[in-house]
């Protein structure tokens, strides 16, 4: 019997808190597991913006604190150490000599790469240990807990 079934019955008229309760744990269990095995050297909050910069192209420090909903000095203070540590590269704003435009460097890239690629490699350590029919319920999830997160 899985977690969900010891706590989930659809007959009931609380099945989606139920589920909800049993489901929150689970991802938090799961995305807690998944930074444990990220990058040791950075922040949570520097691999999220190196993750930025690559998806989105350059930006100017405001641009990325907004982007990544933080304080423009605190991003100050994460792009200077992403910069310090060779992953970022700062430059000059082409029309406003006041602002910096920062970009990821190929360091930032191969770092990032290789933090996803050792995240999935354990994943998927822990997928072959399922069943088929459990693998068949993560593949009609997956989609399912997409539209969940973008909701």
């Amino acid at each position: 019997m899985s977690a969900a079934e010891k706590y989930f019955d659809p007959m009931d008229g609380v099945a989606e808190a139920q589920l909800a309760s049993v489901l929150r744990l689970s991802v938090m269990r799961l995305s807690r597991r998944m930074r444990q095995e990220r990058s040791n050297t950075l922040t949570p909050t520097q691999i999220a913006t190196l993750a930025t910069l690559k998806r989105h192209g350059s930006m100017t420090l405001g641009e990325l604190a907004a982007h990544e909903r933080v304080q423009p000095p605190s991003m100050t203070r994460v792009v200077a150490h992403l910069a310090e540590a060779g992953l970022v590269a700062r430059g000059a704003h082409p029309s406003d000599g006041r602002q910096v435009i920062a970009r990821i460097t190929e360091a930032g890239i191969d770092l990032l790469e290789a933090d996803r690629r050792r995240r999935d490699e354990w994943l998927a350590e822990r997928l072959a240990s399922l069943s088929p029919d459990e693998m068949a319920a993560l593949e009609r999830a997956a989609p399912i807990l997409d539209t969940l997160a973008g909701s």
